[in-house]
């Protein structure tokens, strides 16, 4: 079970769009070195919250607390400094189009560490290569890249600046199970060796058994729970149920476990 005092606390969390309420009085809290999974159906806001945090989106109301501090009550340069602590994988990448992958990598340490266009090139080459690149990828533009190496480069995007915790949206999507299984281990080494927390958005239900420690479940407009799988899959809730009693989850669930099996 984790413990001690969250890296984020979300209370009372509205996001508003004109008559439309995402959400409303959503709690979480993110502990320090976990890898928390954030589930829920289309339209239950997991972006919009996923934004709200890393201060993106500005809630309608709440209060979003980030290594003890409010990033929306911080002049400027505080806020700066907070904000390059924490990574972010976009959904589709988000690499710019016009920049080779090297360069995309560099930006951050360009503009936010003031390094040298050389010494940025050198540092994002040894992101890529920590992102299981090649050496050549570096080289190429966004375009020129599968999917898979995509979310690679924007995992050494999201790494560039050295951050505590890293928030993936949808890392996964898109890729083939063996892609995909294979970012989840990255994923997972990476927390290891570098004492990463992870804020991990998916539907991938092989990502959910195989490397996340807990999952908060977005429903009702609310975190309906936030937990250890074998706690959320009790949950009387409909969605819940469909969600993690189903076949497809009935099989991620004994993969999992036959792959510790042979662990150990």
């Amino acid at each position: 079970m984790v413990s001690g005092t969250p890296l984020v606390q979300v209370r009372g969390l509205v996001n508003q769009f004109g008559r439309q309420v995402v959400h409303r009085d959503l709690d979480l809290d993110i502990y320090r070195g976990e890898i928390l999974g954030v589930v829920g159906g289309s339209g239950s806001g997991k972006s919009v919250l996923l934004r709200s945090i890393v201060g993106l989106r500005r809630p309608t109301a709440g209060a979003v607390h980030v290594f003890g501090q409010d990033l929306t009550a911080l002049p400027a340069g505080p806020r700066s400094r907070l904000e390059r602590r924490m990574g972010v994988l976009f959904q589709r990448g988000a690499l710019f189009s016009s920049l080779t992958v090297a360069e995309n990598v560099a930006l951050p340490l360009i503009e936010h560490a003031r390094l040298p266009r050389a010494e940025a090139e050198r540092l994002a080459r040894m992101k890529l290569a920590l992102a299981g690149l090649p050496a050549d990828a570096g080289n190429k533009y966004p375009a020129s890249l599968s999917g898979g190496m995509v979310k690679r480069a924007a995992l050494a995007r999201a790494l560039a600046l050295d951050p505590d915790l890293l928030f993936l949206d949808e890392p996964t999507a898109g890729l083939d199970p063996i892609g995909a299984g294979a970012f989840d281990q990255l994923i997972l080494t990476l927390r290891n060796a570098l004492g990463l927390t992870v804020f991990l958005v998916t539907h991938d239900l092989d990502t959910l058994y195989t490397i996340c420690d807990r999952v908060a479940v977005l429903s009702q407009k609310k975190v309906l729970v936030a937990d250890q799988l074998d706690v959320v899959e009790r949950v009387a809730d409909p969605w819940v149920q469909e969600y993690f009693q189903g076949p497809r989850a009935r099989a991620a669930a004994y993969a999992s476990t036959r792959a510790v099996r042979m662990d150990e």
